[in-house]
């Protein structure tokens, strides 16, 4: 469901939007940051996940933020390395 489906359950947190997905416990939420979207994050009864590290977050922006951070760290990695192949 995308982020603007009227009957998508939204979670607005800074520059990003979470839109539940499926599940009980851990509740699943995919990531949007503008339209596009980055990935999943999980939602236990006591803490946050996302789909990258097993680190536990009090706050779902906290785990939005390091899923958001790993992906740039990994894009500036990916163009590092293929500046070197060059």
């Amino acid at each position: 469901m995308p982020p603007t489906d009227s009957n998508a359950e939204v979670i607005k947190i800074a520059d990003y939007t979470l839109i539940y997905c499926s599940g009980a416990c851990p509740r699943l939420y995919r990531i949007y940051k503008g339209e596009q979207m980055l990935g999943l994050v999980f939602e236990h009864l006591t803490h946050w996940s996302n789909e990258i590290d097993n680190q536990q977050y009090a706050e779902p922006l906290n785990a939005v933020v390091a899923l958001d951070d790993f992906l740039l760290a990994a894009s500036l990695d990916d163009k590092t390395d293929e500046n070197i192949a060059a």
